[in-house]
């Protein structure tokens, strides 16, 4: 007896049977794929990030005292070579800033040369750095001093009283060199005598991360 005619021989093709095939990944679970496999390529980068910022090495450890997030007021102070120092001097770039008498001791001088040098060793960013030197008293600064340290900012307390906004050490404000960043928070705080080389490489640290300008 023949077979059904309307019968498909195996490998041809049949009239009423679907072809095999992949059937497309539905958009939505292809996106969670791509997601978990971006995930697991950054965990490796996200854990080295929270390991740094929440338990750093000690050779990583910030050499200044950090101080607790201080944005600065609006001050107004007369500078030395004439005009105003405000708020808007200070950001934009680093300032290291220094209080004491226009007399200028040997404590106040070595300030003064530590905040010139740190700054040189900067190189190419010397210029993303500025210096400032409050003057707590209305004396007169020696010129030949003055001359030795070209292109820092001098100004006298003024009103807004700038020097009342930085922590002083032990209520000394003639000790420390303070350092605010480009946003004009107060940052950093190094005690009176403080290791010139532990403060290049905090400012080293800070302008390689620092993407202000």
């Amino acid at each position: 007896m023949a077979g059904n005619s309307s019968a498909t021989a195996p490998g041809q093709p049949g009239t009423n049977a679907e072809q095999p095939g992949p059937r497309p990944t539905p958009p939505r679970r292809g996106m969670l794929t791509l997601w978990l496999v971006f995930a697991v390529c950054a965990l490796p980068f996200v854990g080295a990030l929270v390991v740094y910022t929440f338990a750093p090495p000690k050779s990583r450890m910030n050499y200044g005292e950090l101080i607790e997030p201080r944005p600065l007021t609006a001050f107004s102070m007369p500078k030395l070579d004439g005009g105003t120092l405000t708020l808007a001097d200070l950001k934009g770039k680093w300032t290291m800033v220094q209080a004491d008498v226009a007399a200028c001791d040997q404590a106040c001088r070595d300030k003064l040369y530590k905040m010139r040098q740190v700054r040189l060793t900067q190189g190419k960013n010397m210029d993303r750095i500025q210096r400032l030197w409050i003057l707590t008293d209305e004396a007169e600064v020696d010129p030949a001093l003055a001359a030795d340290y070209p292109g820092m900012l001098m100004a006298r307390s003024g009103q807004g009283q700038l020097l009342a906004q930085l922590p002083a050490q032990g209520g000394n404000t003639r000790g420390p060199i303070w350092l605010i960043d480009p946003l004009g928070n107060v940052m950093l705080r190094y005690p009176a005598g403080a290791d010139p080389t532990g403060m290049k490489k905090d400012l080293q640290r800070l302008l390689s991360v620092s993407q202000i300008e």
